[in-house]
């Protein structure tokens, strides 16, 4: 591992200031317990060989990487890869610390795991795990994002998960995990809170982001493949930030490589009309752990919004927070509308049909693409595939017609 991965965040959860570990008391036994497993398991050789075995005969990794030649192309300038976690068995990267995060279920004695989800992704991945390793799976998820992403609760079902809809505010992400906490709390004994993101208590931010590291190490070694080089550009969507972090991770000892992440900014510059975090938070604790989060006027998270269900969050995983401080990242920025118009581009152009989430980082790499010479490179992590999506796009908006 490089340098910066072994020594960040430090020894209580910091990534500078950012992270750390705001718990009930009656928590901070369950989540030493899950940090002490880890620091066990993740030199333990078994392990380390159960999940190699895992990735490779059962996800389907390593993904590959896919040159953009028509979206490329169309744009007319710098070169677009695409890191293809729609690939990934189950369709997404979640898949990549779900698997890790049951083997420490069975590991730590837990019959049992409890999780949100916004876009279903994570939820399904999840089920997926808990379903391979015989395992109780309960899923708290929006009442708005379920009627959204309906197929991902179908399929959550079938692989066998309970179902608990959010009822009150907003109904999304946030509201998910409220319920999520709720829940674990009396059943820590026998369950396990399988977090979703790189976000939460510690050491869910540094565990995730680990499990997660797979996709740049991955794309790092493949990307010499294809150009003989490293990207000169990374580009991955930003909600909580787990597939960001897990590219990412190949490549921040890697000054020469730009890294951005992108933000969704929804329907527009107001309060509840985007889910633009980084952009335009201020630091504050939110599901325990301290970042950069979207605030309303008492103080307290605001309504967020995003046409992509994955990435409505009205914070952001804390090591995506400090590496913006200490300029090592760059945000970018890219609203429903490009999101959607790069979701069809994708699809008609490369037969690549993305998920919305996926869809901001395509749309931003578009822009960005139009302003660097031919000889440069862009990166992108595709971080799902858009099957969950397809029926709220069409609904919402007309397929466009191919001739671009």
């Amino acid at each position: 591992m490089s340098n910066y991965l072994e020594t960040t965040p430090n020894e209580e959860g910091y990534f500078g200031k950012f992270g750390g570990s705001f718990i009930p008391p009656m928590l901070e036994e369950p989540f030493k317990d899950i940090r002490t497993a880890y620091e066990e398991l993740k030199n333990d050789p078994k392990f380390i060989e159960e999940l190699k075995y895992v990735r490779k005969y059962y996800q389907g990794r390593p993904t590959p990487i896919s040159f953009a030649k028509n979206l490329t192309d169309h744009c007319g300038g710098a070169k677009i890869y695409l890191k293809r976690e729609d690939l990934n068995h189950t369709g997404a990267h979640k898949l990549n610390h779900c698997m890790a995060e049951v083997i420490l279920a069975k590991y730590l004695g837990k019959t049992k795991v409890i999780a949100e989800t916004g876009a279903g992704q994570h939820g399904v991945a999840l089920a997926t795990a808990a379903a391979y390793f015989g395992l109780e799976c309960e899923i708290h998820m929006g009442e708005v994002d379920i009627e959204k992403e309906h197929p991902n609760v179908v399929r959550m079902k079938i692989l066998g998960a309970k179902i608990i809809p959010a009822t009150h505010g907003l109904k999304t992400l946030k509201e998910a995990v409220d319920s999520a906490f709720e829940s674990y709390i009396p059943q820590a004994d026998t369950a396990i809170y399988c977090i979703g993101s790189v976000v939460g208590p510690h050491p869910f931010p540094m565990m995730v982001r680990d499990f997660q590291s797979v996709i740049g190490f991955e794309s790092k070694e493949q990307f010499f493949e294809h150009e003989d080089k490293l990207p000169d550009n990374v580009v991955a969507c930003i909600g909580g930030g787990s597939n960001a972090m897990g590219i990412f991770a190949g490549f921040i000892d890697d000054k020469e490589v730009n890294l951005y992440g992108v933000e969704p900014m929804g329907r527009g510059e107001n309060i509840g009309e985007h889910s633009a975090t980084l952009t335009y938070g201020e630091e504050g604790v939110m599901h325990g752990f301290n970042s950069i989060m979207l605030k309303d006027e008492k103080g307290e998270p605001a309504p967020v919004y995003s046409i992509g269900s994955g990435i409505d969050y009205p914070s952001v995983g804390p090591e995506q927070a400090h590496l913006k401080e200490i300029g090592r990242t760059q945000v970018g920025l890219c609203n429903d509308e490009e999101a959607v118009d790069a979701f069809y581009k994708l699809s008609q152009l490369e037969g690549i049909i993305p998920a919305l989430e996926s869809a901001h980082a395509i749309g931003y790499a578009m822009k960005l693409a139009k302003t660097l010479p031919k000889d440069k490179t862009i990166l992108v992590n595709l971080s799902g595939r858009g099957d969950k999506d397809i029926d709220f796009v069409v609904d919402n908006y007309p397929i466009p017609n191919a001739k671009f």
